[in-house]
């Protein structure tokens, strides 16, 4: 079954929501990215995109770095820290890493980086519970 199929409605990368984001990821050289620029349905206050949407977007990277590595998984904890605002209509650049595996355990990590002057918006961790068979 693919990604897309059993993801449809997914906010941030199903391709069926309507209201959702359609981030498409994709692994290269074991990382998991995507890209995303945000519209004014985005905002948070003054042009600025809302937090919320920044961390959707880091736990949707870490978690589909394990889709895209056929492991269904789920959010078992996960930190952010932002380190910059993001103004609307500037295009980020989401990196998912897995740091280690343990069992079930998988702990990852996102960035979102803006693409026209490389700065880095936020950093995520996650732990993310694969299900057993």
């Amino acid at each position: 079954m693919s990604l897309d199929s059993i993801a449809n409605s997914c906010f941030v990368c199903g391709p069926s929501n309507s209201n959702g984001l359609k981030v498409r990821f994709s692994i290269r050289d074991d990382v998991c990215l995507g890209v995303f620029t945000p519209s004014e349905d985005h905002v948070g206050y003054d042009n600025v995109t809302h937090g919320g949407i920044i961390f959707s977007l880091l736990d949707d990277v870490m978690a589909n770095w394990l889709w895209l590595h056929d492991e269904q998984c789920f959010t078992a904890k996960a930190d952010i820290r932002y380190y910059q605002k993001l103004p609307i209509g500037i295009e980020v650049r989401l990196e998912g890493r897995c740091n280690q595996r343990k069992g079930r355990l998988a702990k990852m990590s996102g960035e979102a980086v803006r693409t026209d002057n490389g700065e880095t918006i936020a950093v995520a961790f996650g732990s993310f519970m694969v299900p057993t068979a």
